[in-house]
């Protein structure tokens, strides 16, 4: 499972406000407590203003790369800002993200294929008003995706899908969408990976928490092999490894019970 550390996101107040004040400290500590649970990648996004981004980022970037090695999922839809970034960080990033709006795809593809970046892409055309109605439209859009992406010599291994997992107290049948939609992408995309922010599935219930992580195990089960969340999260991991173990993919149960005997606390 690649996990991609969501935490330094400028969308959360008390990250806006450690950006816009240069409170390298705590930028330090959000990453390395993600560096440690176990975090493939560290999303970064710094996205306060337009006018500044550019700017944010770099700065972000440095205090993330002084105290880790841990790759960066760099999180803007600024080319100027993707571009200045790759160029800036100490090893290959993601990019986060593209989708099927012809603009977004003609602005970032270019600028990922040449440094041979792996990349979200969310399974929604930017360019048309409002979200995908159903898995048709979703599978329509990943479509144009994989024909941009196969035309820029993006191989399908560096694409992690997002299928827009939607909130289920709004639709109840969001989770059902999400586990089809989820199954069809592995089968007509074997190499591509399949990845998405589990905390939507929650949205306006109570014990989001057991609804996130009960959402994990079954998109594991559909196919999901990646996922923006807090690696940090001692109850994700539990649940993480445990489905792991139960679907053959932990020899001899060797991750989960080292990591029990740890209080699944790396240590």
């Amino acid at each position: 499972m690649i996990l991609i550390g969501e935490k330094i996101n400028a969308t959360r107040k008390a990250v806006s406000e450690a950006i816009i004040n240069r409170n390298r400290e705590y930028i330090e500590r959000v990453a390395l407590e993600q560096a440690e649970a176990g975090a493939d990648y560290i999303d970064v996004n710094a996205g306060i203003s337009p006018e500044r981004e550019t700017d944010d980022m770099l700065w972000v970037l440095d205090a993330v790369q002084g105290v880790t090695g841990v790759p960066i999922c760099i999180d803007s839809s600024s080319p100027g800002t993707l571009r200045a970034a790759i160029e800036h960080v100490s090893h290959l990033p993601m990019v986060n993200s593209i989708n099927a709006d012809p603009h977004r795809l003609e602005s970032f593809l270019p600028i990922i294929s040449e440094k041979g970046c792996p990349v979200i892409a969310l399974a929604l055309d930017e360019s048309k008003s409002g979200m995908p109605k159903n898995n048709q439209e979703r599978m329509e859009n990943i479509e144009r995706i994989f024909e941009a992406t196969r035309s820029y010599g993006i191989s399908d291994d560096k694409v992690y899908i997002d299928p827009l997992i939607m909130s289920v107290s709004t639709d109840n049948t969001a989770g059902v969408d999400a586990f089809d939609c989820i199954r069809t992408i592995r089968e007509i995309y074997i190499e591509a990976h399949i990845t998405g922010g589990l905390s939507n599935i929650s949205f306006g219930l109570p014990k989001r928490g057991l609804v996130n992580r009960t959402f994990l195990t079954l998109a594991i089960a559909a196919g999901m092999d990646s996922a923006v969340c807090d690696p940090s999260n001692t109850a994700f991991l539990e649940s993480l490894l445990a489905t792991e173990m139960l679907l053959g993919r932990d020899r001899f149960c060797r991750k989960y019970t080292v990591a029990a005997k740890q209080g699944f606390v790396k240590k």
